[in-house]
Parts: structure tokens; C-alpha cells; sequence
């Protein structure tokens, strides 16, 4: 540098430019994944609340009821549109089993978690890449 020139030279922006793309590269993946897990509370959630009224209905009953009969819209979706709940009732007049499942959809689509469920017997899964187990880390 000359006597009274004050700045940064090529060199030094270059550096704090590559300095930025790294913090970046590990920031970005690191903020989507707890978006996605931030997210994924809400179709948790209503399949907890279907799972609970479903205990409410079977011990009214002695038997599982379908959404409309727990007070459900058809189709049911989740608060801000980003799981779509299905409820499956195990076979006969009288069903004794039942398997809700949440499908994600918007922004949720990505979710490595995939599809989350939860059945009678209270086992909560999740089919997605992302947790191969059935359930831990997604749930």
C-alpha cells in the first residue's frame, strides 16, 4: 500500500468472502433440518389429539371410531396446512384397531422424516429416510 491509502486489498475481501461460503455451507443445512423438525411438531401433535379422542371414543363405545364421528373435518389437515391426516379402522362392524397416519405436504414435503403414524396400541412410527428405526428421532 502507498503512504495514505487506507482499504482492503483483493486478497483480504477474497478471504472473508470464502470465510462467509463456509460458515454458510454448515449454517444452511443445519437451520433447514430444525425447520423441518420445528415443523414437524404440528402434524404430531394432531395425530396425538386423534389418537386421544380415539381412546375417548373407544372406552364411550367399545370400539374406534372414523374422524367425522370424533369430530373431524374430512379431510383433516393440520393447523397450518402442512400434514394431511388419514385414519384407517381395523376390519368388521366394530372396529379394535386403528393406524392415523400424517402426510406431510407445502414445505413439509422434504422432511427426511417422511410419513408419521401412530396406532391403538400407542407405537408411533415414521417412514422416511430419515429414521429408518421406526419412530426415534422423529418422534
Amino acid at each position: 500500500m502507498r503512504g495514505g491509502e487506507r482499504g482492503f486489498s483483493l486478497v483480504e475481501l477474497l478471504a472473508a468472502l470464502a470465510i462467509v461460503a463456509v460458515l454458510a455451507a454448515v449454517a444452511l443445512p443445519a437451520y433447514r433440518r430444525h425447520a423441518y423438525r420445528a415443523r414437524r411438531v404440528e402434524g404430531k401433535e394432531l395425530l396425538l389429539r386423534i389418537a386421544h379422542a380415539q381412546e375417548r371414543h373407544y372406552a364411550t363405545y367399545n370400539r374406534y371410531g372414523d374422524l367425522a364421528g370424533l369430530g373431524f373435518a374430512e379431510p383433516t389437515w393440520s393447523d397450518q396446512g402442512l400434514y394431511r391426516v388419514t385414519l384407517r379402522l381395523g376390519a368388521g362392524d366394530s372396529p379394535q384397531s386403528f393406524v392415523a397416519v400424517a402426510w406431510p405436504s407445502a414445505a413439509q414435503t422434504g422432511d427426511a422424516c417422511g410419513v408419521l403414524s401412530v396406532n391403538d396400541t400407542g407405537r408411533k412410527e415414521a417412514v422416511g429416510s430419515g429414521d429408518a428405526a421406526g419412530g426415534g428421532a422423529c418422534w
